[in-house]
């Protein structure tokens, strides 16, 4: 039994480990301008095109999901993880390495591109709407960017069991799960992407059975048959540029745009989460789910982070040093 105890306590001892090597403030002496130069870039590029918000969210997501939040995803190469199939389309490259010269000017080699990329991701949401939270920093950046690592990237093809399982390899419960695809609010697909449930859904010449009649028809006249697969659809119909939980209002009512979205209704786990979002009085929920996001968001840039001498701190974010 005192054995036991020993494995308990190490686990629970090693889960904070990798929480206390990150800190919030880790540049207060190093680098005091970085969150303010981050913020200011993220804001420039904002007002010019708010839907760049989920590009960076989404950025951070795919980047800690290969090997850890380590910037591994902002490598340029025809072999890099930026080139994966799931990772086509990702954006916001641009925004992470305008603020990473910005602050090299400042404080050369000490600023991380990880740590950057999880701060415009904060920053994103903020402008959004959304709820802001301190970021522990102190995150290094990985050697390693390999597009054949990436191929167990979350789908919109993914079941519900698929996803909780990818999910759950990283450390992520279900309620982080739908907590974090509710990032979706202020996404967007295309519609080369969601054409399958439009009018050959599992291959019946049907649409998707799961999908709203009346949205439907309006996914259908955004999306003809043979039309232009690269237009864009929003993930949230009601307010896309909004960081809000109007999402899971329309996860319950059969209107999510990509089927992974709609799978969360068809498990009796997730949809517990997914109906306390989507509640009827609408500041109390909106609150919750900005509280338990923000925690969500926390948790998750802390995965398989590298901290100390792991790593390195790059000069510029597309290239190793």
């Amino acid at each position: 039994m005192e054995g036991l105890w020993l494995v308990v306590l190490v686990i629970f001892e090693m889960a904070l480990s990798v929480q206390s090597q990150l800190r919030t403030g880790f540049y207060s002496t190093s680098c005091l301008r970085a969150e303010a130069i981050v913020r200011s870039t993220v804001e420039s590029y904002f007002r010019k095109d708010p839907t760049i918000a989920a590009g960076l969210l989404r950025l951070h997501f795919h980047d800690c999901f290969v090997q850890g939040c380590d910037g591994s995803v902002l490598i340029a190469g025809s072999s890099a993880e930026r080139n994966a199939l799931p990772n086509i389309g990702l954006r916001g490259f641009e925004v992470i390495d305008d603020a990473k010269s910005q602050i090299e000017a400042f404080c050369p080699g000490v600023v991380s591109c990880a740590d950057i990329l999880a701060l415009a991701a904060r920053d994103a949401v903020s402008l959004s709407d959304g709820p802001s939270w301190s970021v522990p920093t102190g995150r290094r950046d990985g050697r390693v960017s390999l597009s054949s690592q990436a191929s167990n990237l979350p789908s919109p093809l993914d079941s519900v069991a698929a996803q909780k399982q990818k999910f759950s390899d990283k450390g992520l419960d279900d309620h982080d799960l739908v907590t974090l695809v509710g990032a979706h609010t202020i996404g967007q697909t295309h519609c080369q992407i969601i054409r399958y449930r439009l009018y050959n859904f599992t291959a019946t010449g049907n649409a998707d059975p799961t999908i709203n009649r009346s949205f439907l028809s309006q996914l259908q006249a955004l999306c003809p048959k043979n039309g232009d697969g690269t237009k864009p659809v929003p993930l949230d119909k009601d307010s896309q540029t909004d960081f809000d939980t109007s999402f899971f209002k329309n996860v319950r009512d059969g209107n999510g745009v990509l089927e992974s979205d709609q799978r969360l209704w068809d498990d009796a786990a997730t949809r517990d989460v997914v109906k306390k979002y989507a509640g009827t009085i609408r500041g109390l929920f909106g609150l919750r789910f900005d509280s338990e996001f923000r925690q969500a968001m926390v948790k998750m840039s802390s995965i398989e982070v590298k901290t100390g001498t792991d790593g390195e701190i790059r000069k510029v974010c597309s290239k190793f040093n």
